[in-house]
């Protein structure tokens, strides 16, 4: 959400224009099929970058209708045109699904109508159908044009100037179910929905020890129901790539079974609309609840979410993912010769990705061909790597460990660093998965000094069976990095412990307590085992992962929060100050003032001027002189030493003369607070799964590396110690290489109107 210059920013809709625009390049944007949150934010992106480019901007209301339909259906927008929707769920233009588009009658109209307003160029955000409904007009366009000069509709003038019809897409699916992007816009926010609703369904069948069956959507794509199985602490999930295998029935019950044996009130399964059994037959939730209740004579109930899934504002990272994705097709459109073969303009590891548009879409119809055709195993490989693991981790975390198998090794888990929402969630899936590699499982409480203390418990499946969902931290954690007096103290104490292994689960504090007694490993037996630090912090500053666990859900308090702070500001003139934490990491500042739309953005990576300030001033005076209402700056806690969030505010209301006002937010520790969102639940137990394999590994061979999570090559990886200096800028404790500090020509693209 961000601020506007025009009354049409309430509605979203602009101005309407019949005339063509000369040399300039025009670009039309438009939303097609089902909605997705998230949607708007595209729209907005495309809009502004495409009018910082200099272009012609149109909005088309109603989706592929509304090219055929013309007239008000095809709408002129400025910068303030787009303001105040990033927060809004749906789309603001409308989406339809249009039968009239895909006969070559409608397609003419829709031709007429873009070339006459001299639209040459489109983005269009959608699912597969309207994607590839837009290629095939594409692919006709000349001949199109042609037939329309043959019967006087337009100029062969007109014709000659528009003689190439340059599209992009961006997907626009809660489902994830598009190849070619690690996401679909829609697709969080609708995770988010669902983990709302499994997470009260928990609450109140804990109370009554009941069952419940719950239905998500993905007619063909199991991602919805495995995601939200993972996050949502469930017991048993169908999806359509992975059916279960025969005696399916007996294997659910045993499992739920199990699960209560081990102190479980409640039992959660997940299925997918679309799921089947091996030889295809539909699996219904219906069914699901009366085998359960027949079997297990227990009260079981069944939800289907529905369109549920679908509404709702978007989280933060369809805030600005969306963002993302929706100025790079502007500039795909813009930038592309009239050869260029379309692009689908998705995310891979949080960058834009592109793949030819139809490729894409090809590919994910293949999908549903091969579940259909009984090819499980290739629809699985099809859905990537990163999906068939998840897959596998589910069943290392819901099936209950058997307890007649005599435990192999001892391995100790421990917070070290601040807290960070998700770290409940990675000792959960630790101990989950550690006891189905047959390992006795440790939690250290009070981070070091709890170690010291021999605060150390066994903890077995149904202790953390409730910790997934919960913020804070359990076991505790501390910031305080053992001295070099206290290594003698801790080796003591791994080993009258007889500790195998050790996972740390933190932050920088984390990171640099075992970097230091690795040095010293040497010195003392106890460090010769195998170590591992897994990242959980909301600065999402730390060396070789991308997104630490924490700072999804930091994100999305930041966004919850300014947004009730700019409900409020709506009854005056007013400018916020809101400072954000990060340390010396301006990651939440710069995301998070992509996720609200705000105007300006102050981070210690580019330092404060006051020449720099100077100009802001200027800015803001002149916009709110042109009827602006509203400006949000954000500012990283650490941006500047002398120029405060109070001193910023100061200065600005010295400055106003009386124009607006200004008020400073300090968001301080909430932004710690809440329970985990769903992406940091579905990655701490990613992560935590890898951290115990990787362990075991270590074990086996009798090795004790000490490493930290990273990639390689796009994969998990484990990065040694060893590394640290290279990676790490040691005076601010941030990595070298910030992959975020990209997006800030991004942010300034659609945060600074170009006419003022």
């Amino acid at each position: 959400m961000d601020s506007t210059t025009t009354a049409a920013s309430g509605t979203g809709r602009g101005t309407t224009s019949n005339e063509g625009s000369g040399r300039r390049p025009a670009v039309a944007v438009l939303t097609s099929g089902g909605d997705a949150q998230g949607m708007n934010g595209v729209v907005r992106a495309v809009v502004r970058t495409a009018i910082g480019a200099g272009a012609d901007v149109y909005a088309v209301y109603e989706g592929l209708q509304g090219l055929i339909d013309g007239g008000d259906a095809i709408q002129r927008f400025d910068w303030g045109s787009v303001g105040s929707i990033q927060h809004r769920g749906g789309t603001v233009i409308g989406t339809a699904r249009s039968v009239e588009f895909r006969t070559r009658e409608g397609r003419l109209k829709a031709a007429a109508n873009l070339v006459q307003r001299g639209i040459d160029r489109l983005v269009v955000i959608g699912g597969d159908g309207s994607l590839s409904g837009a290629d095939l007009f594409r692919a006709e366009w000349i001949g199109l044009l042609d037939e329309l000069v043959e019967s006087d509709r337009i100029t062969p003038d007109l014709a000659r100037r528009h003689s190439h019809l340059v599209i992009a897409g961006v997907v626009g699916s809660i489902d994830n179910d598009m190849v070619g992007t690690d996401m679909t816009v829609g697709a969080d926010s609708a995770l988010h929905r669902i983990i709302e609703a499994i997470d009260a369904l928990s609450s109140t069948a804990a109370s009554h020890q009941r069952s419940f069956v719950v239905e998500v959507m993905g007619r063909h794509c199991g991602y919805l129901a495995l995601m939200s199985a993972i996050a949502g602490g469930a017991d048993y999930v169908m999806i359509p790539e992975n059916p279960p295998p025969p005696g399916w029935e007996d294997e659910m019950c045993e499992r739920l079974r199990a699960g209560r044996a081990a102190g479980r009130r409640d039992s959660i399964v997940v299925v997918a609309e679309g799921a089947r059994d091996r030889d295809g037959a539909p699996i219904t939730s219906q069914g699901v609840r009366d085998m359960l209740e027949e079997r297990l004579g227990e009260d079981t109930r069944v939800t289907i979410l529905g369109h549920v899934q679908r509404g709702g504002a978007p989280s933060a990272y369809d805030r600005w993912m969306p963002t993302l994705v929706g100025h790079a097709a502007a500039l795909e459109v813009l930038e592309a010769g009239p050869d260029h073969e379309p692009q689908l303009v998705g995310v891979r590891s949080n960058r834009v990705h592109l793949t030819p548009l139809m490729d894409a879409v090809e590919a994910t119809r293949e999908i549903p061909r091969l579940i259909d055709a009984g090819r499980y195993d290739e629809a699985m490989a099809m859905r990537g790597s990163s999906f068939t693991e998840m897959v596998r981790v589910f069943e290392g975390i819901a099936q209950v460990a058997p307890t007649d198998v005599a435990p192999s090794r001892r391995i100790a888990i421990m917070h070290a660093g601040g807290l960070a929402p998700g770290m409940n969630s990675a000792v959960r899936a630790a101990v989950r998965f550690g006891m189905s590699r047959g390992h006795t499982m440790l939690g250290v409480r009070g981070s070091f000094q709890g170690l010291i203390d021999a605060e150390i418990d066994e903890l077995a499946w149904g202790d953390v069976d409730d910790w997934l969902a919960v913020g804070g931290a359990e076991l505790g954690t501390g910031r305080s990095v053992p001295t070099v007096e206290q290594f003698y103290a801790v080796s003591r104490a791994l080993e009258n412990e007889k500790v195998d292994a050790l996972l740390v689960i933190g932050g920088h504090r984390a990171y640099e307590s075992l970097h230091r007694m690795l040095a010293e490993r040497d010195r003392y037996p106890g460090f010769r085992i195998p170590a591992i630090a897994l990242p959980t912090t909301i600065d999402n500053n730390l060396a070789g992962w991308e997104m630490t666990i924490g700072a999804d859900t930091a994100l999305n308090e930041i966004v919850s929060a300014v947004d009730r702070l700019k409900q409020s500001a709506k009854a005056s003139r007013r400018c916020f100050v809101v400072e954000i934490m990060g340390r010396y990491c301006g990651f939440l500042s710069l995301v998070g003032a992509m996720s609200v739309g705000a105007e300006k953005v102050y981070l210690h990576e580019n330092g404060v001027r006051l020449a720099d300030l100077a100009d802001d001033v200027e800015d803001m005076g002149r916009s709110f002189r042109a009827g602006r209402r509203f400006h949000l700056a954000i500012r990283n806690e650490n941006a500047s030493v002398g120029y405060t969030t109070e001193f910023l505010c100061q200065l600005f209301a010295e400055e106003s003369g009386g124009a607006y006002d200004v008020r400073p937010m300090v968001l301080g520790h909430l932004q710690q607070g809440g329970n985990p969102t769903p992406f940091d639940r579905i990655h701490a137990t990613r992560l935590a799964a890898y951290c115990v394999d990787w362990l075991s590994t270590q074990l086996d061979a009798g090795t004790h590396e000490w490493g930290f999570v990273g990639q390689r090559d796009g994969r998990l990886a484990t990065l040694p110690f060893t590394r640290m200096p290279e990676l790490v800028d040691p005076t601010f404790n941030r990595p070298r290489d910030q992959w975020w500090l990209a997006l800030q020509p991004v942010m300034e693209a659609v945060a600074v109107d170009p006419t003022h």
